[in-house]
């Protein structure tokens, strides 16, 4: 074997593993392990969401639900999914230092917590939803913002 080909290995591995020691020294940096569970704590890891984990302390669903009931979706392969790709774009906001002062839900997570609610409280929200034309769109949060969250 000539030197070039003992040296591809090499210069593959080199920025193979230097991603991957990245990887784990930020996964263990950010405790990410904490959010593998359903510790409502583990949200206030960030500094930006403490004023939302002091807002469900204070809440009606702090006795009833987690973050995890309202903010990821039923079945382990969904939630887990929606907790990576969350941690992906909370990492990168972080890290680059891109994230804005007052915390805003993206649609596709909106969309989840609507769907939390309609499922919770399904018995209200059957009757509520049957008056509307099947056009008709509403928010949850629109008429009870400070459910989860007391603002």
């Amino acid at each position: 074997m000539n030197e070039k080909g003992s040296l591809a290995p090499v210069l593959l591995g080199l920025p193979i593993g230097l991603l991957l020691g990245i990887g784990i020294y930020t996964f263990g940096y950010a405790k990410g392990a904490s959010y593998m569970t359903d510790d409502p704590a583990a949200c206030a890891n960030c500094h930006v969401m403490k004023e939302q984990f002091e807002g469900w302390q204070r809440s009606s669903h702090h006795a009833v639900a987690v973050c995890n009931d309202c903010h990821t979706p039923a079945g382990f392969l969904p939630k887990y999914l929606t907790k990576a790709i969350n941690g992906m774009h909370h990492s990168m906001a972080f890290t680059s230092g891109r994230f804005p002062d007052d915390i805003i839900i993206t649609p596709r997570n909106h969309r989840v917590a609507e769907e939390a609610c309609l499922k919770c409280h399904a018995d209200i929200t059957d009757m509520v939803r049957s008056t509307r034309h099947s056009g008709d769109s509403f928010a949850c949060t629109s008429c009870h913002r400070n459910v989860g969250h007391s603002h």
